[in-house]
């Protein structure tokens, strides 16, 4: 029998990135070039350090950091660092089940932040099998999972957004109307995006469009309109400083869909708006200020909201629902619960 933690000791829980390049650790953060998903993986884990005891393993980490987000560990250093009580595997399904194989014992999560591909249709019945429960990061992503694997192969599902900093609020730095911002990554769309901008600039002929690219891949997206201004990777608080110059965050792309849209929510929290395409992917759900929905493949349509933006733009304003202090108690019940379950199947083994 493996012996019961006590009572009052904080749960040891496994975080574990089987996906990044290199190691990362909260500063990543504030200097740029950082992804949305580790970004928010971070905030989660500094969010939850101060009641579980948190071990981050990194693929591309070479050597162990303590940090405010946890003990951060390379990757191989996983089967050394000794028992907990869950686990939650970032997107990487196989993984999160040889990880089943070799902790038959221990809550099992597996993080998803991506729309599966096609070859991956068996992941379903595989994780409903193992007992592994699937955390989504948004309701529509948790509804396109399950019509994706169909109703008799989805394991269990549990929706937990991802946070925005608890302080993100709008304040009183003025707007230029004419500038547009994009803040993803090229291939979210930047192609599109920039013929979508070309339309527009024959009628409003004073527009610019401020590209922050995190630089995390490299994408072909055509030739470059006039009027754009590259940013490259900006630091986290000088991408908000961007936003809220921003007449808006110009995001009206029709291919690229997203599971939760960090930056759209941001953009909203800081009192920026959000022009995106209706029913793609979360757009709806992350933006549910209708005002802000519009065809992508409409370019008058486009013209019309960006014209009348720039003369009374709209009051917007962050879901509460997506703040860290609320993501993080989010997170603590569903590991305590978790855990609980674990440790009482523990308790009766022999």
């Amino acid at each position: 029998m493996k012996s019961i933690r006590h009572e009052t000791a904080p749960a040891r829980i496994a975080i574990v990135d089987p996906c990044s390049a290199a190691g990362y650790d909260l500063p990543d953060i504030d200097t740029g070039g950082l992804g949305g998903t580790e970004a928010t993986v971070l905030r989660v884990a500094s969010g939850l350090h101060t009641g579980f005891d948190i071990t981050h393993f990194q693929s591309g980490r070479t050597e162990m950091r303590l940090s405010h987000a946890g003990l951060l560990c390379p990757l191989f250093d996983l089967d050394a660092t000794g028992n907990f009580d869950a686990m939650i595997v970032i997107n990487r399904w196989k993984v999160a089940l040889k990880l089943r194989k070799r902790y038959p014992d221990t809550a099992i999560f597996l993080w998803l932040h991506v729309y599966p591909g096609r070859h991956n249709r068996k992941m379903g019945a595989a994780l409903k099998e193992a007992g592994i429960l699937v955390i989504c990061v948004s309701h529509t992503h948790s509804r396109q999972l399950q019509a994706f694997l169909g109703d008799e192969a989805t394991p269990q599902l549990h929706v937990i957004y991802n946070p925005l900093d608890n302080d993100l609020r709008p304040d009183a730095t003025p707007r230029d109307p004419n500038r547009l911002l994009f803040a993803s990554s090229p291939h979210k769309g930047l192609a599109q995006v920039f013929a979508q901008f070309a339309a527009l600039r024959k009628h409003l002929p004073k527009l610019t469009l401020a590209v922050a690219d995190p630089g995390y891949l490299r994408w072909k997206t055509g030739p470059v309109p006039e009027g754009v201004i590259f940013l490259g990777a900006l630091p986290h608080p000088e991408l908000i400083r961007q936003m809220r110059r921003a007449s808006c965050l110009f995001y009206p792309q029709t291919a690229f869909a997203e599971t939760f849209g960090l930056v759209l929510a941001e953009a909203n929290a800081v009192g920026t708006p959000v022009l995106v395409h209706q029913g793609l992917g979360a757009n709806d759900e992350i933006v549910s200020d209708a005002r802000q929905w519009v065809n992508g493949a409409d370019p008058s349509e486009i013209l019309q909201r960006i014209d009348a933006w720039r003369q009374s733009p709209p009051e917007v304003r962050g879901n509460p629902a997506f703040r860290l202090s609320e993501v993080a108690q989010q997170w603590a019940r569903l590991l305590r619960s978790g855990a609980a379950v674990q440790g009482k199947a523990r308790e009766v083994q022999p």
